[in-house]
């Protein structure tokens, strides 16, 4: 009995007196297959009909000619067979092998294909996509009914056409697995939907422009826009390039994160946003989500990558390349938005690097909102019903390529991509690196963030707004009110979305060692004093249950050696031997490298490091109440931090602080009025083995603190030029580090300096002083740089706690 869609026996279906198979063959050898199994009643058994059976072409103009004029209403059922690439180690996918035979094992040529019906049968199947009455085509295809009830039949004919195509792709994909899952006739059936064209015709009208104009460059921008996904080349890119990531990591993967993602996306798309550290990201994830079973996900890149040959590679493997600015380019925008929707609609996985562009330094940078705002479009709207957002954690043990950012943060220039710099990359690969841990945060329903269940937010109007039917001009009640309603919901739901990434990111070997290396200042540690470090903190992890790597290897002397050993191969770590045993030390010229390791666990001890800087104002500023004075510190070290780091609001983040106590003095209650965060407090810190607040933040401070310098040295009145005064800050910086005003050369790094300039203009530092107000503005920027230097001052004095410095002194 033949396979049929990857069944076996009957389907049940609606009775019709009459069927028109929809016969989608590429040569007279499938024609003459599917015409063959039709007589001798395979069709018949499939749909549990006997009615006679009418062969149909596949074909727009077929359609058109043979079926959307009659006048009964047959069941209409599409059919096509299905070639296999040859089952190797139990996998059927298509391999380089398969391709010195010069064919596609899943579409082979007529002689090939006469050979596989002799030789290989079970290399074969016979599909039937999902049956339907015309009439039921008619009625879910309104508005193409209406234009055939004009006169009109093309656009119904292509509606059924693309029908036809979605049944058979759902009816391979049993057979093949949704990995295989990709979109036909995008462009296609987006230029057809009449709410598109009058969104378009709507665009028109408002730039002055022809309507079949603004047509012809939407076509245009769809067709530059749309992934056109190919199996053929998804598994063999998959098998070029995983050697690029499966030789240098080992992939360590949340297995059990995966099979509950599973289970959402058979009712929900979801929208994959992962953590940008290294451009082999979305290999990695790609792989682990195509070994996995999961659909591929339309990655979207920016066009910086759409260089030849990985641009048409990509886009045949499903990135979507989008202009990195679009301008006041609103035909660019509306078909965006409208891929986005359909995509979303049809519940194809979308990915995404919500930073914009890989860490300088290591930690999460700040969200990019622009493609999450399309998002929320498609889900205000309606069109879809929820949209899952999954926060990915993508973290290396080691990466290769961090000679390159390192270098960028420093004052040099980013090399441009091209097929020079992709050699020079994939050869950069080929080094052992440890692991790569793959990890999944909680799924956010995007419909329950952005407010779309009661919310006034989800009684926004349509995309077209209302006209005034005296005045013809745009009328939407409250639009600019409801805009920034829109706005702030997707910036919490970014936030989330990192939050989430940082809770699942696990603290690896290599950022546990470089924080202990990183903490003291020009000096060298031997392995017991590496140790002196290492082990209170690793207590401090377990304490807390916070996720992690391998770092049993940390807990003996033998596997902490290996560790700053490996970092010593990769240039991070320089190891003097000639004395009674080795020193280890940061490598000249590789701090920021470090850092970067140091940095992707960093937001874990960040209260950590708040609270000792707090509790030492609270010591050290006499007359005011200690617990006050140390909430007060607590908070405006947040508010110096918050383009950094990802705080929750106030309550939340003074429930996390108390948290921190109580991991250093469990008896401590805020509520008892005679406990007092004072020396005591400062004693019981010390006991705890380790001291945070100068190895998390003295670098962030450090560059806050060469910005407000050169802030205060400029004119209160004078416009500045940012890229001109980050390049300014960057060679100023070095010259304070030489002069040992700054503490490493971790803060000279232009990432740094750009945060701390958001800082200083949102307090109102950056933009020119009104008429009249020159003085006051150059008292501000002056007073904020002297509040940066007593921090400093305190960090050094929270530094000199540190049981693990005294022991180097």
């Amino acid at each position: 009995m033949i396979d049929i869609g990857g069944r076996r026996g009957p389907r049940t279906g609606p009775m019709a007196d009459s069927v028109v198979a929809l016969v989608d063959a590429a040569s007279g050898v499938e024609r003459e297959l599917i015409g063959n199994w039709i007589a001798e009643g395979g069709l018949g058994r499939d749909i549990g009909s006997d009615a006679p059976v009418t062969q149909l072409d596949l074909d727009a103009k077929a359609i058109t000619k043979r079926l959307v004029g009659r006048h009964d209403d047959p069941l209409v059922v599409p059919v096509r067979v299905l070639w296999l690439p040859p089952e190797r180690d139990g996998v059927r996918r298509v391999t380089f092998a398969d391709l010195v035979m010069l064919t596609n094992p899943r579409k082979p040529n007529r002689l090939v294909q006469r050979r596989l019906l002799r030789t290989e049968p079970d290399r074969h199947r016979v599909l039937v996509g999902a049956p339907a009455r015309l009439s039921e085509l008619r009625t879910n295809n309104p508005e193409a009914a209406a234009l055939l009830r004009a006169g009109t039949a093309e656009p119904f004919a292509r509606s059924v056409l693309r029908a036809a195509v979605v049944a058979l792709e759902r009816a391979e994909r049993t057979v093949i697995g949704d990995r295989y899952k990709v979109p036909q006739l995008v462009a296609e059936e987006i230029l057809d939907s009449p709410e598109f064209q009058r969104k378009l015709d709507y665009i028109a009208e408002e730039i002055g422009s022809e309507p079949d104009q603004v047509y012809r460059n939407a076509e245009k921008a769809l067709r530059e826009l749309v992934a056109a996904q190919s199996r053929l080349v998804s598994d063999l890119f998959t098998q070029a390039m995983r050697p690029v990531h499966a030789s240098t990591w080992k992939v360590d993967t949340d297995l059990h994160g995966l099979d509950a993602l599973r289970k959402l996306n058979r009712k929900h798309p979801l929208v994959f946003l992962p953590s940008h550290r290294s451009y082999v990201d979305a290999f990695v994830l790609g792989d682990v989500l195509a070994r996995n079973d999961f659909p591929p996900n339309h990655v979207i890149g920016g066009a910086n990558l759409n260089f030849w040959p990985m641009g048409p590679i990509a886009r045949r493997t499903g990135t979507v390349f989008i202009r990195r600015s679009f301008g006041d380019d609103e035909v660019y925008k509306a078909v965006v938005e409208e891929y986005f929707a359909y995509l979303l609609a049809k519940r194809f996985n979308l990915e995404w690097y919500f930073e914009g562009g890989r860490t300088r330094t290591g930690k999460l940078r700040p969200p990019r909102y622009g493609l999450l705002n399309f998002l929320a479009a498609a889900v205000r709207s309606r069109r879809v019903e929820d949209v899952l957002l999954v926060p990915v954690s993508i973290t290396y043990e080691r990466l290769n390529e961090l000679g390159a950012i390192a270098s960028e943060q420093s004052g040099g220039t980013k090399k441009p991509e091209g097929i020079g710099w992709l050699a020079r990359y994939v050869r950069s690969q080929q080094h052992s690196a440890g692991r790569v841990y793959v990890r999944f945060g909680e799924p956010l329903s995007a419909r329950e963030r952005l407010g779309a269940n009661g919310d006034p937010l989800d009684q926004r109007p349509t995309t077209i707004p209302l006209r005034d039917t005296t005045t013809g001009a745009a009328s939407v009640p409250d639009e600019s009110a409801l805009r920034e309603s829109e706005r702030k919901a997707v910036q919490r739901l970014a936030f989330d979305v990192a939050v989430g990434i940082n809770q699942v990111t696990p603290i690896t070997v290599n950022a546990l060692v470089t924080l202990a290396l990183l903490g003291v200042h020009e000096r060298a540690l031997t392995l017991g004093q590496v140790r002196t470090v290492v082990d209170p903190v690793l207590g401090y992890i377990a304490r807390r249950g916070l996720p992690s790597g391998e770092l049993s290897a940390l807990r003996d002397d033998q596997g902490l050696r290996v560790v700053l050993e490996q970092l010593a191969l990769a240039g991070v770590v320089t190891v003097y031997r000639g004395g009674l045993e080795p020193v280890y030390a940061i490598e000249a010229g590789a701090h920021l490298e470090a850092a970067f390791y140091r940095n992707s666990a960093v937001h874990w001890f960040v209260n950590r490091a708040i609270l000792e800087l707090a509790a030492l104002t609270a010591v050290e500023e006499p007359g005011e109440d200690p617990l006050r004075s140390a909430w007060k510190a607590a908070f405006a070290l947040r508010d110096l931090l918050k383009f950094e780091f990802f705080f929750p609001e106030r309550k939340e983040f003074a429930e996390q602080i108390i948290d921190e106590v109580r991991i250093i003095v469990p008896e401590w209650d805020e509520n008892t009025p005679d406990d007092r965060l004072d020396r005591q407090f400062l004693g019981a810190l010390t006991d705890s083995g380790f001291v945070m607040a100068h190895r998390v933040l003295r670098s962030f401070f450090d560059a806050q603190l060469v910005v407000a310098e050169r802030l205060a040295a400029r004119s209160a009145d004078a416009t500045i030029d940012r890229k001109e005064f980050i390049d300014e800050c960057v060679a100023v910086g070095k010259q304070m580090l030489l002069q040992q005003r700054l503490h490493s050369p971790e803060s000279v790094s232009t990432e740094l300096f750009t945060s701390a300039c958001k800082l200083a203009d949102n307090h109102g530092l950056v933009a020119p002083a009104a008429p009249g107000a020159e003085a006051e503005l150059l008292a501000r920027r002056q007073e904020f740089a002297e509040r940066l230097r007593d921090l400093g001052d305190r960090i050094a004095r929270a530094a000199s706690l540190d049981p693990s410095n005294r022991t180097v002194i």
